[in-house]
């Protein structure tokens, strides 16, 4: 595809549509901003200014609502947290109808957080602007992907070829989904590991390795990265104890010793320590990337909404 051309795609919905070099075009957009991000003094970018910014979490999540914030009013924009609790959809308006009011006030961005998989979509449908998916349902979270293919990549200068295992509650996890598809379209190979109450069907069809066994996913893996257990999308019982949970699926510093000798750990926060994962590996930095991802977050989140709104701006190219 031409660089002539504009990004090809007018939302960020979710890493399904996207292909390996488009994926890889926006991990060398977020580089630029991690320089940025890190200055000693001024860390503020013109791009976006005279641009609002709307973000509208119908789901709590401070760190992500966080990350898009500090991105948006990093590039110069006018950035707007919608206050979902006190809004008219808790009074029975509908998501269409939210949609077509935030239409109505002509943003230039959305990013839309909402607990049920296709929300982002639905409003995707009804408005003039661009729309960033910041996690629906069970569905996707494409940033959270984007922001961890990143920090592999900076960490280990590749993705291809690499051995990564991700772990835990994959059933309710839209952060498996999206990483899944993104580390598989450039070139990893990826295992999956979880109860079987936690596996959800049919997810081999999605190209991954199946284990039940801990010890025996990590073994030999460039990356190991650890999943909550999302208790809250929980209706059954999904897992005998915590305790139990974490002495077949924690990570703990003797587990990790099975994993390659330069092993990355990764973590999408918030952690349940003691439960998925132990402090003590968490906290080491020899292994551990979990602030790296934060850090990278912000980065990436910049780049996106940078890309996006270039047409919108009248910025050509991909480049």
């Amino acid at each position: 595809m031409s660089l002539n051309l504009p990004f090809p795609h007018r939302h960020l919905l979710g890493i399904a549509p996207l292909t390996a070099p488009e994926i890889l075009f926006l991990l060398d957009e977020a580089e630029r901003w991690v320089a940025l991000n890190r200055a000693a003094a001024v860390k503020h970018d013109d791009s976006l200014a005279g641009l609002t910014q709307i973000n509208a979490f119908f789901e709590n999540s401070t760190r992500t609502l966080l990350s898009f914030e500090i991105a948006g009013k990093r590039l110069g924009a006018d950035v707007v947290n919608m206050a979902v609790a006190q809004s008219s959809v808790k009074k029975g308006e509908t998501l269409i109808d939210t949609a077509v009011t935030l239409d109505a006030m002509h943003a230039d961005m959305l990013v839309i957080r909402h607990q049920a998989s296709g929300a982002v979509q639905l409003i995707a449908d009804k408005v003039d602007c661009p729309v960033l998916n910041a996690g629906d349902g069970q569905h996707e979270h494409p940033t959270q992907a984007l922001l961890d293919a990143l920090t592999i990549r900076r960490r280990k200068g590749r993705i291809e070829r690499l051995v990564i295992a991700i772990c835990g509650d994959i059933m309710h996890s839209r952060v498996a989904r999206s990483d899944i598809i993104s580390l598989q379209k450039l070139g990893a190979h990826v295992r999956i590991v979880g109860p079987s109450t936690l596996i959800p069907p049919h997810i081999e069809a999605l190209g991954v390795e199946i284990f039940h066994d801990l010890d025996k996913a990590i073994a030999g893996a460039d990356v190991v990265m650890m999943l909550r257990l999302q208790t809250e999308r929980m209706a059954g019982g999904f897992i005998p104890s915590l305790r139990e949970y974490h002495a077949l699926f924690g990570l703990t510093v003797e587990k990790l010793k099975l994993a390659a000798e330069d092993v990355l750990v990764m973590h999408p926060g918030p952690l349940n320590r003691g439960v998925e994962i132990d402090s003590a590996v968490a906290d080491d930095l020899k292994y551990s990337a979990i602030t790296e991802q934060v850090e990278m977050g912000v980065a990436m989140r910049m780049a996106c909404l940078d890309v996006l709104t270039r047409q919108r701006r009248g910025v050509k190219g991909w480049a």
